[in-house]
C-alpha cells in the first residue's frame, strides 16, 4: 500500500465515521473529504470535478423536475386517496395501496412518492383505528423495491449507470434491472403483507399519542392584575427563558397570539400556554400574579383557531436546522411558528424545547399559521409537512396532470425504443414542461434536491480517488484473495454485504460509487462480466431496510410512525437476507 492510498483510506473511513455519527449534513461531510483531496494534490482539479459533469448524476436532477412536475397536479394523491376508501381490512388495504405505489416508484422518485403519502396514509389508519406503524415502513419498503424495476426508479440506479458510462461501458437499459428488481418486489410485498405485518409494531397514531401527552405537557396559566410585570415584554416579565417552559401562545379574550415574540406586551387577564416538563410546571405557579387555570383540561383543540393549527414536521437529512438547538436555530422567527413537543424514537423528549438539538427524524408539533403548510411543503428543511387533522392539499387541474403524466410515459418508451438517451429524454421532457407552463423556472428550481446532487457529485470524486491511488484495486485484490478459492458466488454475496453495508452506515448513492470501482476492479481480474456486478452493487445499495438512515424514505416514516430503530432491523432484517439472496442468485445465473 502507497501513502497515497493509505491517506485516501483514512479519509474514506473518517468519512464513514462522521456519516454514521452525524456529525454534520452528508453532502457536507462527502464534499470536505473531496476538498481535502484536492488541496492534497491526490487528485487534480479535473478528477475532483468529474462528479459535477457526470451524466449519470444530471440525469438526476433532471428526474426531480419532471417527478415534481407529475405530483405537482395531484392525480397520483388523487387515485391513491379514493383507492384507500374502498378497502377493506387492514391487509387487503396494505394489497391495494402498496402493490399500485410500488409500480409509481418504478417511474417516479420514492423520495416524493414518501412524502406524499405518509401524511394520506396515517390520516387514513387514525380514522380507522388501525396502528400507522402497521402502514409506514411498508411504504417505504414498497417503494425502494419498486424502485429497482428500472433505470429511473431511484437515483442510485441512474449514479450507476452514469459511472458505467465513464468507463466507456453501455450503462444499464431502462428496464435491464428489472431482472432481478420484479421478482424482489413481488417476494418482497408478499413477506411485507404476511410475517411482516405480524412483526411490525403497533403503535398509537401521531394525534392520538399527541392528545394523550398534552395533560402532561401543556399548562395554562393566567395573568392577575398583580403580576409585577403587566404592561411589560415578555423578555422583561422573564417568561422567555424559563427553565425547562416554553411560552407557545397568549390568549387574549378573542385574540390568539402565536408564535409569542420577546416583544409581546403581557396583559392582566392573559391566558398564557406553557408546553414543557411536567416538574416544572409547579415552579412557575410560584410565580406572584400568575395562577394556575383549574376545572378545566387543556386540550390540543384548544390552541388551534381559524388562524393557526397545529402540524407535524419531520426534519430531513438536508435541514439547516440539523445539529442546532430550537433556540440557536430561531425556530419562531425563521419559521413564524412555535414548538409545542418534540418526538424521538416514539417518545417525547423531556427537556426545556429550546434546549433540544434537533437530528434528522425528529418529529416536530408546531403551532403555526394557516399558510405554513403552503410555504414549507416543499422546504429542504422537512421531509414531511402535515396538519394532524387533514391530509395533503391537491391543486391543480387534472388536465395538466394528464399531460404531464403522458411525457413522461412518451419519454421513457423513447428511451426503450433508443431513440435518446435517458439525459437527453429528461432534457426534453423538462423543456416541455417549461413551454406549456405545466411548472414555473422557479419551481423547477425548488424541486431539485441540490444537497443530495451535492453529495452525489462529490462522492464521485472520493471514488475517482479511489481509482486513482489503486486504493480500488488493492481492496480488490483482498476481497479477491479470500473468495475466489471458494467461487464467484461467495465473491457476489461479499459485494452485496459490503454495499450494503454501506448504504446502512452512510446514504445509497455514496455506497454504489465507492462500491463500483471495488466491483469493476474484481469483474477485470477474473475477467468477468461486469454489468453482473454493476446490477448486484446497484440493487444492494437500494435495498436499505435495516436501519432509518440508510435511505431517505425510512427516515421520512421514522418520526411520524413513531418507530423504535430496532422497529426496522426486526422487520427489515429478514427482507435484507431476501434481497441478497435472490439478488445474487439471479445475477449468477443470468452474468456467470
Amino acid at each position: 500500500m502507497t501513502i497515497e492510498m493509505g491517506v485516501v483510506l483514512i479519509l474514506i473511513a473518517g468519512m464513514l465515521l462522521a456519516l454514521f455519527f452525524e456529525v454534520a449534513r452528508p453532502d457536507m461531510i462527502v464534499f470536505t473529504v473531496l476538498v481535502i483531496l484536492l488541496i492534497s494534490g491526490i487528485l487534480t482539479t479535473e478528477q475532483a470535478l468529474v462528479g459535477f459533469s457526470n451524466e449519470g448524476m444530471l440525469t438526476v436532477a433532471l428526474l426531480f423536475i419532471v417527478a415534481g412536475a407529475v405530483q405537482k397536479s395531484g392525480m397520483v394523491e388523487r387515485f391513491m386517496t379514493g383507492w384507500l376508501q374502498k378497502s377493506r381490512g387492514p391487509v387487503s388495504s396494505m394489497v391495494r395501496t402498496f402493490v399500485p405505489i410500488s409500480g409509481m416508484s418504478a417511474f417516479l422518485n420514492n423520495t416524493p412518492i414518501v412524502v406524499a403519502f405518509t401524511p394520506i396514509i396515517k390520516k387514513w389508519c387514525e380514522d380507522r383505528g388501525y396502528a400507522p406503524s402497521k402502514f409506514l415502513i411498508p411504504l417505504s419498503y414498497a417503494t425502494i423495491m419498486g424502485g429497482t424495476i428500472t433505470l429511473i426508479g431511484t437515483s442510485t440506479n441512474l449514479v450507476v449507470h452514469g459511472m458505467l458510462l465513464d468507463y466507456d461501458m453501455a450503462g444499464f437499459g431502462m428496464f435491464q434491472l428489472a431482472i432481478v428488481g420484479l421478482p424482489l418486489t413481488i417476494v418482497g410485498l408478499i413477506y411485507l403483507f404476511t410475517v411482516g405485518y405480524r412483526i411490525l409494531p403497533a403503535y398509537e397514531g401521531t394525534q392520538k399519542r399527541m392528545e394523550e401527552e398534552a395533560k402532561e405537557y401543556l399548562c395554562e396559566m393566567k395573568v392577575e392584575p398583580a403580576f409585577p410585570y403587566v404592561r411589560k415584554t415578555v423578555q422583561e416579565a422573564g417568561l422567555r427563558d424559563l427553565q425547562g417552559m416554553f411560552l407557545i401562545e397568549i390568549i387574549r379574550r378573542d385574540e390568539r397570539i402565536s408564535p409569542v415574540s420577546s416583544n409581546t406586551i403581557v396583559q392582566a387577564g392573559d391566558r398564557l400556554i406553557f408546553t414543557g416538563v411536567l416538574e416544572k410546571m409547579a415552579d412557575l405557579q410560584r410565580t406572584a400574579g400568575l395562577t394556575l387555570k383549574t376545572g378545566t383540561e387543556l386540550t390540543l383543540d384548544d390552541l388551534q383557531n381559524g388562524s393557526n393549527q397545529l402540524v407535524e414536521a419531520v426534519v430531513s437529512h438536508q435541514s439547516s436546522l440539523q445539529a442546532k438547538t430550537i433556540k440557536q436555530a430561531q425556530f419562531r422567527s425563521s419559521y413564524d411558528a412555535g414548538v409545542v413537543a418534540v418526538h424521538r424514537n416514539n417518545e417525547r423528549i423531556q427537556s426545556k424545547i429550546g434546549d433540544i438539538r434537533l437530528r434528522p427524524g425528529d418529529s416536530l408539533l408546531l403551532l403555526a399559521g394557516s399558510d405554513f403548510l403552503q410555504k414549507y411543503k416543499r422546504s429542504n428543511d422537512f421531509y414531511v409537512v402535515s396538519a394532524l387533522e387533514t391530509p395533503g392539499s391537491i391543486r391543480e387541474r387534472p388536465a395538466k396532470g394528464w399531460f404531464s403524466l403522458g411525457v413522461l410515459l412518451a419519454m421513457i418508451a423513447i428511451v426503450t425504443i433508443g431513440w435518446l438517451s435517458m439525459f437527453q429524454a429528461m432534457a426534453l421532457a423538462v423543456l416541455i414542461f417549461l413551454v406549456a407552463r405545466i411548472i414555473t423556472p422557479e419551481e423547477a428550481k425548488r424541486y431539485v434536491q441540490f444537497q443530495v446532487l451535492l453529495l452525489i457529485a462529490s462522492a464521485f470524486g472520493v471514488g475517482s480517488a479511489m481509482n486513482e491511488t489503486g486504493l480500488a484495486a488493492w481492496i480488490a485484490k483482498g476481497l479477491l484473495a479470500f473468495g475466489e478459492p471458494l467461487g464467484i458466488i461467495v465473491i457476489l454475496f461479499f459485494i452485496y454485504a459490503l454495499t450494503n453495508l454501506f448504504t446502512e452506515l452512510i446514504t445509497n448513492s455514496a455506497a454504489a460509487v465507492l462500491m463500483i470501482p471495488i466491483g469493476l476492479s474484481i469483474a477485470e481480474s477474473l475477467n468477468a462480466d461486469p454489468m453482473g456486478f454493476a446490477v448486484t452493487i446497484a440493487i444492494a445499495a437500494s435495498a436499505s431496510f435495516v436501519t432509518p438512515i440508510g435511505y431517505q424514505t425510512n427516515l421520512i416514516v421514522y418520526g411520524p410512525g413513531g418507530y423504535k430503530f430496532s422497529d426496522y432491523i426486526k422487520v427489515g432484517l429478514p427482507l435484507t437476507v431476501i434481497a441478497m439472496v435472490m439478488t445474487v442468485g439471479i445475477v449468477h445465473t443470468v452474468y456467470f
